[in-house]
């Protein structure tokens, strides 16, 4: 380099990391991705490699829903890829190829998502440099396997994986990488350039382009002016959740600002039902009872009553909602000034018109334990609230997943949980206060080695399937806390 006679002077040292195309767009999708593809017509006929290819499109495509996460209905095969599709894609992928690969692989995945997701973080200190290291070391260690299997016969000399042995240096020079991405200039350049002209005519459309760009300039201007006056005081957004008119939730950034807090849940729209016509309609007709338990543990400390002195008149009114929003704080991911963001949490016999949707929460369990041993995964089934001695509760009912060994699984570094079931086959359920749920889980399922039907669709993928992955790549903040 030119800079190769100044004493002073060290090229490498001027170049900061790039998270979107060293590692998002770089390693991640031109190398790993393709690697595996490339591994599949290598080791097997070509018949068999497009059918375990349609297989993981599948496996992608019915992941279950989940507030924000990008649906991709055909899998992972589209032409032109972007950031956003990549840094998508990641968040489930893993998952998808376990069982059609050899350990070795899923392992490299697992390392190299391990880094990709401790290099983006808003605030990197020197144990999560430390990590950083390890992970690193750990995939370039099981990378090896794919010189092995012929896919990469000549080695790596790869400038992009390269760059990746530069980053702990690099962050402690420039600080976190978050913000020195390209992907920021990138995103204005999205706003400022390619919307405006997909919005034209395509004929002298600067013109068109700068027109588009002012009025919006006007519009923002507009709408801090109206927030000013107290005009505006929630976001144009849907935040009282899911109706059977149709889920916003992904049109919405789940930005909030404001002062930071841990976290907390808020109830969605309500609908008023008696005890006794509810318990029939979801079919838990010890709904009561349930209830009556979660009072006695709510009120023992208070009270000597025994369960069956907590008498609920059964044809009194309970309020249901039909989902609920999680706020905490998370400023890895995107959020506000202090670094909040929220959720939506669904539970709703009817999710756009359609099937059902129950999703998945973490419940505080034990505060004094670190990670996952502190908390438990729960599916909800229903979010309620009722008035008991002048006093509103709002509760939801969950049915209780259990974890699979001590600890996360080799491969993938996820635990594994399965739902739990009464003696009698019925779900293993109980009543729980809003304020124990943390937010949101995503659960993925554990595939196998087989091929999966084609007739599973994302609706019923948490209910067809006995063991699941608690995926704690969905996004930055779980994966701060599922470990």
């Amino acid at each position: 380099p030119f800079t190769n006679d100044f004493l002073n002077a060290d090229i490498h040292e001027l170049l900061s990391p790039d998270l979107l195309h060293q590692v998002i767009k770089g390693t991640f999708k031109d190398h790993l991705v393709t690697w595996v593809e490339q591994y599949l017509f290598i080791t097997h006929s070509h018949t068999r490699a497009n059918e375990i290819l349609d297989d993981i499109d599948h496996r992608i495509a019915i992941i279950a829903p989940f507030f924000g996460l990008r649906r991709f209905p055909q899998g992972r095969g589209f032409k032109q890829w972007t950031g956003d599709d990549s840094k998508a894609l990641m968040k489930v992928y893993l998952p998808a190829i376990q069982g059609h690969i050899p350990p070795g692989m899923v392992r490299t995945f697992r390392a190299f998502l391990e880094f990709c997701y401790i290099a983006r973080r808003d605030v990197i200190d020197t144990p999560a440099l430390k990590s950083l290291e390890e992970a690193l070391s750990r995939f370039y260690h099981h990378r090896a396997v794919f010189e092995e299997c012929a896919v990469r016969p000549h080695g790596f000399s790869l400038p992009r994986q390269h760059s990746l042995v530069h980053y702990a240096s690099l962050i402690r020079l420039f600080g976190a990488p978050n913000g020195l991405c390209s992907s920021i200039t990138e995103s204005k350049h999205i706003k400022a350039i390619k919307e405006p002209w997909r919005q034209s005519n395509r004929y002298n459309a600067l013109g068109q382009m700068l027109h588009t760009n002012q009025r919006l300039d006007k519009l923002n201007a507009c709408r801090v002016n109206f927030m000013s006056r107290g005009m505006l005081n929630e976001p144009c957004n849907d935040l009282n959740g899911g109706t059977s008119n149709g889920d916003k939730s992904n049109d919405y950034n789940g930005i909030v600002d404001g002062l930071a807090i841990l976290a907390h849940t808020d109830l969605a729209k309500t609908i008023c039902k008696y005890f006794i016509v509810l318990a029939v309609e979801i079919g838990q007709l010890d709904l009561i009872q349930l209830i009556q338990t979660f009072l006695y543990d709510q009120l023992s400390a208070e009270s000597d009553s025994s369960v069956h002195d907590l008498i609920l008149e059964a044809h009194g009114k309970i309020s249901v909602f039909s989902g609920a929003v999680s706020t905490f704080h998370a400023p890895s991911d995107l959020s506000g000034i202090g670094g909040m963001r929220l959720e939506h949490i669904r539970a709703t016999p009817s999710w756009q018109n359609d099937a059902p949707r129950y999703d998945c929460v973490f419940v505080n369990t034990d505060p004094d334990s670190e990670g996952l041993r502190g908390l438990e995964v729960a599916r909800v089934r229903l979010f309620f609230s009722f008035k008991f001695r002048h006093t509103t509760y709002p509760c939801a009912l969950v049915h209780w997943m259990s974890r699979i060994g001590d600890g996360p699984d080799e491969e993938t570094g996820m635990w594994v949980v399965e739902p739990d079931f009464n003696a009698d086959g019925s779900r293993f359920v109980s009543v729980i206060h809003l304020d124990a749920i943390l937010r949101a889980a995503h659960l993925i399922p554990v595939y196998g080695k087989e091929l999966i039907s084609k007739k599973l669709s994302f609706h019923d993928s948490l209910d067809k399937f006995s063991l699941f992955y608690v995926n704690k790549f969905i996004d930055h903040h779980a994966f701060e806390i599922a470990f």
